[in-house]
């Protein structure tokens, strides 16, 4: 058998008897009994349990288990974890093809020792560095797994993990799973897998479910947090309204739909990221147009259309417990849609808002329930209504858009830091090593995020905004290629104490100098203006006993 990769092998196959592997020009023999180099030596075994010995040229390790007990599989790793079972000693070979021994012991499983989480893309975004490092911090054996070579990974990334595991490409399936069997083999059962990132949801739990890693979701729970048609059943269980659908299928199909929601409606594909491929269909011709493309473009991608709902994004952002519960809460607000933003080729803005609003916690909470997360760092889209709209409620009604069980994208995590005077990566960290946390949160403030696109000609020069603002801000950054398209080419994050100077804000860094220059601030003007509910419920001076209702600030 030709090891695969030669120049950086790891050979950690024992269970395959009788094979050979070819690692840097030096043979290893793996079979029931022993594992030794064929080095024109007779093969020795020791007594089982007993200690090394060497017989000339030929390095002798203790018996392995029987065949039997070595996992062959993932199904195979958890029922040999689950049995108790643990490997005696193994050999592999290093960088350069020398023999290197791996202790492991075999007996029940000490719950006290410390816990395996592998980190899948650790490097991208590159702030999630950070969720290694506090991981780390906590005691855990970090061990990333990923397609960049080690030695381009950031020097906090390099200190945050304990083993990093290099593969050619994280799309191969193949090689990421021989990552985790490597990891599984030489540390033992592995406690956590996680990427936190949309992206890799699928393969997460399609891996967490071939080694029976039961702290997060498995294969079968994909449709339900993947799926946007699945996603509204248990919204809907949860009493929150929904937007209503149509599984795109042929013109006539999709017509019928729009006769009973009207133009315009929005079509995306039904298991996508972000706002990718999402599009906004305001009349016939752009239907057939949509048809067509989706027909010679994307023939197997399933899309669903959904009536059109005017309102901005409000966000639920928690940190959830291994019982369901949250142990911290914040929100972001969306005025621009994203999908208009990647379309457009428009400025971004969001930001994350002072305080939490009790019908966005509130639908937030019942929604964990109804989808049954735990152990999850989540993002829970919803829309609030910015006008009436008969099919789903009045103005200021939360709306559900869609579910995300991963922290918001981009520098997100860190907003929330600066808006919250507390550090949520330590948070996810403590809630993973010892299931809640005592880290504070500190004062709370507005932290805006604007995303300059590059090619418009903006009234302020950097430099002007960096000198007026520099007490307020706390992140100034080129954003990635791979999010430029959602967030912009030059990021700003700030923060404010009051909604006033976080507009003031907003009108400084986008203003251009173009001529539809006023018409872009009136614009801006009135989706800031829309302000947000109030964080308590008001309730009427006259009738202490009433029902609480929702106000919303004037401007």
């Amino acid at each position: 058998m030709a090891c695969r990769n030669a120049g950086r092998c790891s050979v950690f196959s024992l269970a395959l008897q009788g094979t050979e592997s070819n690692c840097a020009g030096k043979f290893w023999r793996f079979d029931g009994e022993a594992a030794c180099p064929l080095s024109h030596a007779s093969r020795v075994s020791s007594p089982k349990g007993g200690a090394l010995g060497k017989t000339g040229n030929v390095t002798v390790l203790p018996r392995p288990l029987p065949l039997t007990d070595f996992p062959r599989s993932g199904e195979d790793v958890a029922q040999a974890t689950e049995r108790g079972t643990r490997w005696t000693r193994a050999l592999r070979a290093d960088g350069e093809g020398e023999a290197a021994f791996i202790e492991v012991y075999r007996g029940k499983r000490n719950h006290k020792t410390m816990q395996n989480f592998i980190f899948i893309s650790p490097n991208f975004p590159t702030n999630y560095w950070q969720f290694c490092h506090e991981l780390k911090n906590n005691g855990m054996n970090v061990l990333g797994i990923g397609d960049q070579p080690y030695d381009e990974l950031k020097p906090e990334l390099k200190d945050s993990l304990n083993e990093y595991y290099k593969v050619g490409s994280l799309e191969n399936y193949d090689e990421v799973y021989r990552a985790v069997a490597f990891f599984a083999f030489k540390y033992g059962r592995i406690d956590w897998l996680e990427s936190n990132n949309e992206y890799w949801l699928e393969r997460d739990a399609a891996l967490r479910t071939d080694f029976h890693i039961t702290s997060g979701f498995q294969t079968s729970d994909m449709p339900r947090i993947k799926y946007k048609s699945k996603m509204k059943e248990y919204y809907q269980k949860a009493g929150i309204a929904t937007a209503r659908y149509h599984m795109v299928d042929d013109y006539e199909g999709c017509r019928k739909f729009i006769d009973e929601v009207g133009y315009p409606v929005v079509v995306k594909p039904d298991n996508g990221v972000g706002a990718s491929d999402t599009h906004k269909l305001s009349s016939d011709e752009d239907l057939k147009k949509f048809l067509v493309q989706k027909t010679a473009h994307h023939p197997d991608v399933e899309y669903i259309m959904e009536e059109f709902v005017r309102a901005e994004v409000n966000s639920y952002d928690a940190i959830i417990d291994a019982n369901g519960n949250p142990i911290f809460e914040a929100g972001n607000v969306s005025p621009m849609s994203i999908m208009d933003i990647v379309n457009d080729n428009d400025n971004s803005i969001y930001y994350i808002i002072k305080d939490l609003p009790e019908d966005t916690r509130a639908a937030g909470r019942a929604a964990v329930k109804s989808f049954g997360v735990k152990s999850r760092f989540i993002h829970f889209e919803f829309f609030r209504m910015t006008e009436n709209q008969a099919s789903m409620g009045k103005k200021g009604q939360i709306v559900a858009l869609e579910v995300n069980m991963r922290p918001c994208g981009g520098f997100t995590p860190d907003m929330i830091n600066f808006a919250r005077s507390t550090n949520v990566y330590k948070i996810w960290a403590d809630m993973i090593a010892f299931g809640g946390t005592d880290m504070p949160v500190g004062e709370h403030f507005y932290c805006p995020f604007a995303g300059r696109r590059d090619g418009k000609h903006f009234v302020y020069s950097h430099e002007q905004i960096m000198q007026k603002y520099q007490q307020n801000m706390r992140m100034v950054d080129r954003m990635p290629d791979a999010l430029s398209g959602a967030m912009g080419n030059q990021m700003y994050v700030a923060t404010f104490s009051t909604r006033e100077g976080m507009e003031q804000f907003y009108s400084d860094v986008l203003a251009v100098t173009d001529d539809n220059n006023a018409a872009v601030q009136k614009e801006l003007s009135s989706i800031l203006a829309l302000g947000e509910p109030e964080t308590t419920p008001a309730q009427k001076p006259a009738a202490p006993a009433a029902k609480k209702a929702r106000t919303t600030k004037k401007k």
